[in-house]
């Protein structure tokens, strides 16, 4: 029955795929829809989008593994949104862009920037989809009994076909479906595993037998979590895929409430799957590896029905993230590389153009992957360490940008690169105070700080921006 229903499921995919190409027929269709979508539309595929493996696997991994402590990082997901929605919304749809990079060179005036920005994008999304793919094999290994990697191999293969031929039309017609499949999938595991434990006092009695000290902080050190909480923050907030998401709507006040439908839902959908993650520990108490438990409580756990609908919500949350990273790096390498540098390309050249470089960037976290590089951290601490980097490079470009008239190009250049390169040498450990490091602060807080530093520091000490670039954001170029 499983293979039936994920046979029915991908047949649906395939289908929404293929119908969007008719719907694709200019570079603004293929990268955000037209900008054409309403708050409806618009809010499921950010809260699609929001939910990933780092959700329904590293989630409950990482819960699994430390406790209950880290689920207060779910406070910082409505703070986020509403950033967007009271701050961001409004000012970037005044100058619709296709990619976050292009906003880069108007608002600065700058291809430093630009290019920049997608080489950023490009090595964080590798990052963040290799935790998406070995999520894909996981599941294929545990539920299937074929091998990671062949698992891996045609999950990706999967995601290419459709994404590549319908890009944004297509992504966000399955995101809606598979966000329906991911809320089904945590609303009807829930009460399954109560039952399975004998009622929800009972499960919270036998997780603390069997894991002592499992809802006390400690586990991780307090700034510890506070930073990963900063990282989920700002990193939510800059992340490409959601902002390119806000051009993809069709005006700011459906924008901001399309981004109220996210919050909603994709707070209600951790919620439940923090519960899920208690019964883990209850039903599964010792396991190799934390990320083995949803999909354990998936294939063995639950009855048949439940346990396939489960596995297509956790296989939806993860197909959802990926095809808008593969969009995003896709159009990082496509149109704002490989453009800047044959910016007189015609349309045709420019979309065959996007559809091979979306694919060039989804096979590289594979190969990556089967080459030894980026396996063995818990799926959920992969996902960190791409909010990270988001939130480093983009944070200050992009927000300053639009609230504050004086940063200038130099200095959101200075931002982007200082703070990358912190968060790379602090992940490597690199750094002058002994004692300190990744497994004390998270990356993301000096990553943002040296970022904020620098880009007000040389924003003061270079000149303006022109009257032009500061029109479309602020009226003028006055102070």
């Amino acid at each position: 029955m499983t293979a039936a229903v994920f046979a029915a499921y991908l047949v649906v995919v395939f289908a929404i795929g293929f119908g969007a190409l008719r719907r694709t027929r200019t570079e603004s269709d293929f990268w955000i829809a037209g900008g054409r979508l309403g708050s409806w539309l618009g809010g499921a595929t950010l809260a699609a989008t929001h939910a990933s493996a780092g959700t329904y696997i590293g989630t409950v991994g990482v819960i699994h593994t430390v406790g209950w402590e880290f689920t207060w990082l779910v406070l910082f997901i409505p703070l986020s949104y509403w950033f967007m929605a009271a701050v961001l919304a409004p000012r970037l749809a005044r100058a619709r862009e296709l990619t976050l990079p292009a906003f880069l060179e108007r608002r600065y005036g700058s291809r430093r920037a630009r290019a920049l920005g997608a080489v950023v994008i490009l090595i964080a999304t590798t990052v963040y989809m290799q935790a998406q793919v070995i999520a894909g094999g996981l599941i294929a290994e545990t539920v299937f009994g074929i091998p990671a990697t062949w698992g891996m191999a045609i999950f990706t293969v999967i995601l290419l076909a459709y994404t590549v031929v319908g890009g944004m039309v297509a992504v966000v017609w399955t995101d809606l479906v598979q966000l329906v499949v991911m809320v089904l999938g945590a609303v009807a595991a829930v009460p399954m595993v109560f039952r399975l434990l004998d009622g929800p006092e009972a499960l919270f009695t036998a997780v603390e037998a069997l894991r002592p000290g499992v809802f006390d902080f400690g586990t991780l050190p307090g700034i510890l979590l506070f930073t990963m909480g900063l990282s989920f923050l700002l990193g939510g907030i800059a992340t490409p895929e959601k902002l390119i998401r806000v051009y993809a709507i069709r005006s700011p006040r459906e924008a901001r409430r399309g981004l109220f439908l996210a919050t909603i839902v994709a707070t209600g959908v951790n919620l439940l799957v923090f519960l899920v993650a208690l019964a883990a520990i209850g039903l599964f108490p010792v396991l190799p590896s934390g990320d083995l438990a949803m999909p354990l409580i998936a294939s063995v756990a639950l009855p048949p029905l439940l346990g396939t609908v489960l596995l297509a919500a956790i296989v939806a949350a993860i197909m959802s993230t990926v095809d808008s990273l593969l969009l995003v790096a896709g159009s990082a390498l496509s149109h704002d590389l490989l453009g800047t540098l044959r910016p007189a390309s015609g349309p045709r050249t420019r979309m065959l153009t996007a559809r091979i470089g979306t694919v060039v960037v989804g096979v590289a976290p594979l190969l990556l992957i089967l080459s030894g590089f980026g396996g063995g951290d818990l799926v959920q601490f992969i996902v960190l360490l791409f909010t990270a980097i988001m939130a480093s490079a983009f944070f200050v470009p992009v927000v300053l940008g639009v609230t504050w008239r004086r940063i200038t190009g130099q200095g959101a250049l200075a931002a982007m690169a200082g703070g990358v390169v912190t968060v790379f040498l602090w992940q490597a450990e690199v750094f002058p105070w002994p004692g300190w490091g990744p497994d004390l602060v998270h990356p993301a807080a000096p990553g943002v700080l040296v970022s904020f530093i620098l880009g007000i520091g040389v924003s003061l000490l270079t000149p303006r921006s022109s009257p032009e670039a500061l029109a479309p954001y602020f009226g003028g170029g006055e102070e």
